[in-house]
């Protein structure tokens, strides 16, 4: 995990927000009004040049019909190839809304209770491991770190081997207690949709999603998106995109990030999760799915209406409510954003790591939403920490293997994080911000004093060894 300093409040928005067009005869871009574009494709083709990404794919739906949909760019700065609609993608962690959508399918199918210990349908887990809930894995309230692949493999063997090899220092907290984002909690929700659905992961991604919704394309396996048109990931060196070698996969980790699909296929996906499931006429998506997924099951510490529902984000912006997620992936980048009320989405692919084209996102949104106008930070009108107060914060909090130390010094309170420190100055009840714009929230435990530390993804437990 690397430490995070975009928290709640406003400041959660900067966390939330990583040449060709279809012809308008293909049934699944239905022609709507007509709207102008061109301020969508200049904003598009300047951001691709300022942030040194190849290319990308953008669509945009309404009233569920895909009313636009282009490439820009190309699909390898080696090759020149420009980018379609039709190419695929990795998505990163815009994956995670598909897990979740797999198991609690698989839990309206009465397969496994979203509330029950994973160990009733996956054997050979740690036993702590083992009490922790589908809820909690897909809610990021698992109390389980975010941490690196601790196993490298292409066979599909490899998301249950990994699993079965963790110990109890995969936590950092109880379960339960606080958000905390975690990538191998959604690589633990994958082998539980591979243990209840009997079969790999990836084959239960085909028959639970990808067949039901019509992703043709859609697919977890390298060996299969390599058959269609493909972009080839990349990442900046000396200010230039360069092409990935090897590309990089690991079956380990797909669960949390490694879908392959492109802008057609995903459209059909956003369309039935806001008209209830349905799509064509068909129930493509279980009711149970469609309503999980959005809800608020939990509140990011520091806000009132900042929730994470399963693989879903939902937060207020410019006077709309917002759905989404956003992924990066090796030499890839991608977001996902509803606004269910006005019917609303935009999508976007990037084939260079962890680029969302951020600017042309809002352009998209800009063009079909009432949004109101940005709305200027409040100025701090926080009262000055008492003695007793900066006592309840101090401690090391740590999120293995990284830790922060709250201290005081001249009468003021401090951070230390990595040989850094910086002075905490109060914005809000217990939120601070600290050095180049970083900002976090403590959270109180059963006693009244600070028991978790959370820096807008991330959370850090207090030492219980010290105050």
């Amino acid at each position: 995990m690397k430490a995070n300093t975009q928290p709640s409040g406003a400041k959660i928005l900067c966390v939330i927000l990583s040449l060709t067009i279809l012809c308008s005869n293909s049934p699944a871009f239905a022609q709507q009004k007509q709207i102008d574009f061109a301020e969508l494709d200049k904003v598009a083709l300047e951001e691709l040049k300022q942030r040194n990404t190849p290319g990308a794919a953008v669509a945009v739906i309404k009233d569920g019909q895909v009313i636009y949909a282009k490439g820009y760019g190309v699909a390898s700065v080696e090759t020149g190839a420009p980018i379609t609609p039709d190419m695929l993608f990795r998505l990163g962690s815009t994956t995670k809304m598909m897990t979740a959508v797999a198991l609690v399918t698989l839990a309206a199918a009465g397969k496994l209770k979203l509330d029950a210990p994973i160990g009733d349908y996956v054997k050979g887990l740690n036993p702590r491991l083992a009490q922790v809930t589908a809820h909690q894995l897909l809610s990021h309230s698992a109390g389980l770190r975010d941490f690196a692949a601790t196993l490298t493999s292409n066979d599909d063997a490899a998301l249950g081997n990994q699993a079965r090899s963790w110990k109890e220092e995969v936590f950092f907290t109880e379960p339960g207690k606080i958000y905390s984002y975690s990538s191998p909690g959604y690589w633990l929700a994958g082998l539980v949709v591979e243990e209840a659905g009997a079969k790999p992961y990836a084959d239960a991604m085909d028959e639970l999603l990808f067949k039901p919704l019509g992703m043709s394309r859609s697919t977890l396996r390298p060996s299969v998106a390599m058959t269609y048109p493909l972009t080839t990931g990349h990442r900046v060196e000396n200010n230039m995109a360069v092409v990935i070698r090897p590309a990089f996969n690991n079956t380990a980790m797909w669960p949390g990030g490694s879908v392959y699909s492109n802008v057609g296929d995903l459209a059909r996906f956003v369309i039935a999760l806001m008209n209830e499931g349905r799509l064509e006429g068909k129930q493509a998506l279980a009711p149970m799915a469609v309503a999980k997924l959005p809800a608020p099951h939990v509140t990011l510490p520091g806000t009132t209406d900042v929730n994470y529902g399963y693989g879903l984000m939902s937060y207020n912006y410019r006077g709309v409510r917002v759905t989404q997620h956003g992924g990066a992936s090796t030499g890839y980048g991608s977001t996902i954003q509803l606004v269910p009320e006005h019917k609303f989405a935009v999508i976007v692919l990037t084939n260079r790591s962890g680029e969302t084209l951020p600017r042309a996102r809002d352009k998209a949104m800009e063009s079909l939403l009432p949004l109101k106008p940005p709305e200027r930070e409040e100025t701090n009108s926080a009262p000055p920490l008492s003695e007793a107060e900066m006592d309840g914060y101090v401690g090391r909090y740590s999120h293995a293997p990284q830790t922060w130390d709250v201290f005081v010094k001249e009468g003021k309170l401090w951070l230390k994080h990595e040989g850094v420190e910086s002075e905490l100055k109060r914005v809000g009840p217990a939120t601070f911000t600290y050095g180049q714009g970083g900002e976090l929230v403590f959270t109180p435990g059963p006693e009244g004093k600070a028991e978790h530390l959370f820096l807008g993804m991330y959370a850090a437990k207090k030492d219980s060894r010290g105050k």
